[in-house]
């Protein structure tokens, strides 16, 4: 049974602007604040795309698993087709925690245990929503800006066979069917993020000694296979 959360009626007449739309929700400001808990994963804003999570422009009133364009775990169509869709009430419920909703997803976030925290990221998230028109179509094309890795090891096209070979000590700790017991999914990973992310452990730019030496292991060909490899696995 779906876990009720009882709120203040929350009233939105058609000329209130988004922000005090969202006011009424939260502190958006604030709300910012907490996103950042989020932001590993989802984009929300101009030019947002779907990456490790799919991006949250438009989310209220949005089915569960209601982007065309974005890979969801089985557990998150079951969730959609049952008719959850999202609204101030049902993210409530599941950013206190997210598996009382989709006991099998994939995402690693433990949830929001402050309401007050919880009411904030939903104001910010809501000024994302009320007016669509405002918010640019993403670029899927668009190139990422926030890593300096060499464009040609980028390019390597990995071979998911190859991957499938290597995947044995990854998924020693990472869970191969995508869930998530206090070490974060890498199943459906978009590949460019997982040889970024492979590639700054092996620089040492990321601090983890055990990714770095399990990174610092790998060839540029290898971390692309295995980036395709989990980036294909079937949940």
């Amino acid at each position: 049974m779906m876990k009720q959360i009882h709120l203040l009626p929350l009233i939105f007449a058609t000329a209130f602007s988004s922000v005090a739309a969202a006011e009424s929700l939260g502190n958006p400001k604030a709300g910012e604040s907490v996103f950042a808990k989020c932001k590993g994963c989802h984009q929300v804003g101009e030019g947002a795309r779907n990456r490790i999570g799919p991006h949250l422009n438009n989310l209220f009133g949005r089915a569960a698993a209601g982007l065309d364009d974005f890979r969801y775990s089985k557990s998150f169509q079951r969730a959609g087709s049952g008719g959850l869709e999202w609204h101030a009430e049902t993210l409530d419920a599941f950013l206190e925690n997210p598996r009382s909703y989709a006991s099998g997803t994939r995402m690693s976030f433990q949830g929001l245990k402050d309401p007050k925290d919880r009411h904030n990221v939903i104001a910010y998230l809501r000024l994302f929503s009320d007016d669509p028109s405002n918010i640019p179509e993403a670029d899927p094309t668009a190139a990422r800006t926030d890593h300096d890795l060499d464009p040609a090891i980028l390019a390597i096209q990995g071979d998911p066979e190859y991957g499938a070979y290597l995947s044995s000590e990854c998924t020693t700790c990472h869970q191969a069917d995508g869930g998530d017991d206090g070490i974060p999914s890498i199943v459906f990973w978009p590949e460019e993020d997982f040889v970024v992310a492979m590639h700054a452990y092996k620089n040492k730019q990321r601090k983890h000694p055990v990714m770095q030496m399990i990174a610092g292991r790998l060839n540029d060909e290898e971390i692309a296979a295995l980036a395709a490899y989990f980036n294909n696995l079937e949940d």
